[in-house]
């Protein structure tokens, strides 16, 4: 079965800015594009094959028609005929509201299908731009709420100024905001459950403030300190360097300017190439070849055995 792609599902925001489109070298007159989903089953947003032979197909009816064979076995037992990542592009022309998201168990105690853990690469961003990762002080529930409503809530977050290539971890429970001038992958569960804690006072187009998650947010903030939220790794060339390995995925990123062979044959779950810089070219053990670009975001079938990778290119691979 050959790699498949899909059309991005973009998404104009409040804040939003003007990078998605050119980087992915769009035709496209939309403004204020804040995220291109690129691979989704989230329901009502699932993205569409865009060409081959599955054209013109849902995510998730994929999902139902070849099962295992896209997902993996372990992979369709445990997430049914939903797909279990969600794969953004998000560019941030202004700063993103304060927000928390709930395990799995706090979400369905709450009413919600799942939880959702996340994590960031960070592309080309502006100069200077920053964001916020987890506590930097102590503070307890009953504080946590007293800063939202003074307005100091930003006081208690670890900050920090970003430059291409960090990476960031983002357990459910880990309070975190996107600052402006961010321009950023993620790697998420499927899941659209967001508590907003904080958002500036600002007012949306209008007039109104936008909705705030006070008490449900304060059920599913983890309030332990760290010394760095920061993933510290090493950049290689022409070897895979892994980010993260969790219990809902496993990246890591590929910096390549000489051919490599990526071996599959052990694994059993679907995986995600995400184009981060440059071009290459992609053949796997059956012969079907295709591009990867900058922009891109390739789902591989779990029946996939090896990949050949050529060209100078750097991505982002995920999985199950």
């Amino acid at each position: 079965m050959q790699p498949i792609k899909f059309n991005p599902l973009l998404k104009s925001t409040i804040w939003g800015g003007d990078k998605i489109i050119p980087f992915k070298k769009l035709d496209s007159k939309q403004e204020n594009v804040g995220e291109s989903w690129e691979i989704s089953g989230v329901p009502d947003n699932e993205t569409i094959v865009s060409d081959g032979p599955f054209k013109g197909r849902k995510l998730n009816d994929m999902v139902a028609t070849l099962k295992d064979k896209l997902v993996g076995a372990a992979n369709y037992k445990r997430f049914g005929d939903e797909f279990p990542l969600l794969i953004k592009f998000i560019d941030a022309r202004q700063d993103l509201s304060i927000q928390v998201h709930p395990t799995d168990e706090i979400a369905k105690k709450q009413g919600k299908e799942r939880g959702k853990t996340e994590m960031w690469y960070i592309m080309n961003s502006d100069e200077g731009a920053k964001l916020f990762s987890g506590l930097k002080t102590q503070i307890t529930p009953e504080q946590y709420k007293e800063m939202v409503e003074n307005d100091t809530i930003c006081d208690a977050l670890a900050q920090y100024t970003v430059k291409e290539g960090d990476c960031f971890f983002l357990p459910a429970g880990r309070i975190h905001a996107i600052g402006t001038g961010c321009f950023l992958a993620e790697i998420q569960q499927t899941s659209d459950v967001t508590y907003r804690i904080y958002d500036y006072g600002r007012k949306d187009k209008d007039g109104n403030c936008r909705q705030l998650h006070t008490r449900e947010a304060a059920e599913c903030i983890n309030y332990n300190v760290e010394k760095n939220y920061r993933t510290e790794y090493l950049p290689k060339k022409n070897e895979g360097v892994n980010l993260v390995n969790c219990p809902y995925f496993n990246t890591a990123v590929y910096d390549l300017d000489e051919p490599m062979t990526l071996d599959y044959s052990e694994l059993d779950s679907f995986v995600i190439l995400i184009g981060m810089k440059g071009e290459g070219r992609i053949t796997d053990n059956e012969g079907n070849e295709t591009s990867l670009k900058a922009g891109e975001t390739i789902l591989i079938p779990a029946t996939t055995q090896s990949l050949k990778v050529e060209g100078t290119i750097k991505f982002l691979e995920t999985y199950v």
